[in-house]
């Protein structure tokens, strides 16, 4: 019975540990190629914070997915992360790599967080032109 009882409780603790280790990011970022319908791979996007002199500070730098997608900016760890922010789409090497020619080198979204909600930041890109949108 002490056996059964401590093996219970140990998996309660250890359920418990998990699901605290699960991390929540307040941005997201996802690029849909609409040229080839397919979401658009390996693409950097860098994450920057305009300051209250108006300068940008870089916070963060990654690649997207195999689904186009970034989806851990800015974890969200009970710190206030509001401000405007820019994400810089360096676009010209993945069209490159596709040995397409295309119009923009690169891609900035400026935009405002202003409070702790979830953001997601999209773009819908082809070679000569973009599109943005806060989605969900």
């Amino acid at each position: 019975m002490k056996i059964k009882s401590f093996l219970l409780l140990l998996s309660l603790a250890f359920a418990s540990f998990s699901f605290a280790q699960d991390n929540k990011y307040q941005l997201s970022s996802h690029i849909l190629d609409i040229t080839l319908g397919k979401p658009a791979t390996g693409v950097k996007i860098t994450l920057s914070k305009q300051d209250n002199k108006g300068n940008w500070k870089q916070v963060d730098e990654k690649y997207t997915d195999n689904n186009g997608r970034i989806t851990d900016f800015i974890k969200q760890d009970g710190k206030n992360n509001t401000g405007i922010y820019k994400l810089t789409y360096h676009t010209q090497p993945y069209f490159k790599k596709l040995d397409q020619a295309s119009f923009y080198p690169f891609i900035e979204v400026v935009f405002e967080l202003k409070d702790n909600e979830h953001y997601h930041v999209p773009i819908t890109l082809s070679a000569f032109g973009y599109s943005t949108y806060r989605g969900s």
